[in-house]
């Protein structure tokens, strides 16, 4: 059963959120990033450290929002695929999150337990 995250209208375009899903005793943090009226999700750690990666709270997009920026080593991964273009990473990528949008409700698809 899908998760409900919170309004499409709450993530400003472009713009992105943070959010805590918990599974069981299991807590994961994910984050979606709205760009160019498309949604993409991920989960909040970095494929080099395994470290959040927002500069604030919120904030994973780098200064011109066109690249989710880590704050640990500022690599820079594309919005809509998660590959790392720059930095110690490069070539891996985030791991992505199934989101589904009903009634303007973002909504996070569970196919499994979320991981990384």
């Amino acid at each position: 059963m899908p998760i409900s995250l919170c309004p499409t209208s709450e993530i400003s375009d472009p713009g992105s959120k943070g959010f805590l899903i918990e599974q069981g005793e299991i807590t994961t943090n994910i984050f979606v990033v709205h760009k160019d009226a498309r949604f993409y999700a991920f989960v909040n750690s970095c494929p080099h450290t395994g470290a959040p990666l927002e500069w604030l709270e919120h904030q994973f997009l780098d200064r011109d929002n066109a690249f989710i920026q880590c704050s640990t080593h500022d690599a820079l991964f594309i919005i809509d695929s998660g590959l790392c273009v720059a930095g110690p990473c490069v070539d891996d990528h985030l791991t992505p999150v199934e989101l589904l949008i009903e009634n303007d409700t973002l909504l996070l698809q569970l196919t499994g337990r979320l991981h990384k």
